[in-house]
């Protein structure tokens, strides 16, 4: 399924300077059909109940969705993965720790990639699910 090797230090270098830094996102794990991220649950991250806010879990959906796309192109010189949809049900809450994401294809085609994404707390209790959908296009 990958075309393009994985390093996580690489991956995670890649998000200085940008939301995934300010949120503390971090790739920290991947097999031969998934791709895993993790997110504290903290300041940065809860919202005024100081429970995880779920733009911040679909924001940690997005970043791991989309980075799993780049790594199915052949070519990412000529191409990019841009996202077109993504939906979330907030199941559970998280008030403390780490929650997990993990990226695992519903459909790798020529144009178009769907990731089921779920994520969970420490305690692998299921917080969110989330589907992403990802335009494959040529870069300009």
């Amino acid at each position: 399924m990958w075309k393009q090797p994985i390093n996580l230090e690489f991956l995670n270098s890649t998000g200085v300077n940008t939301l995934v830094e300010h949120l503390g996102i971090e790739f920290c794990g991947f097999g031969e059909d998934y791709l895993q991220a993790r997110m504290p649950v903290d300041h940065r991250t809860v919202q005024p109940f100081r429970i995880l806010h779920g733009g911040a879990s679909v924001s940690l959906a997005e970043t791991v969705g989309s980075v799993a796309s780049l790594l199915c192109l052949d070519d990412v010189s000529t191409q990019m993965a841009v996202g077109l949809e993504i939906n979330a049900n907030h199941l559970r809450s998280a008030r403390q720790g780490f929650v997990t994401a993990t990226a695992r294809p519903a459909r790798i085609g020529r144009q178009i990639h769907v990731w089921n994404i779920e994520i969970k707390d420490d305690e692998q209790t299921l917080i969110c699910v989330s589907r992403l959908t990802m335009a494959i296009v040529d870069r300009r």
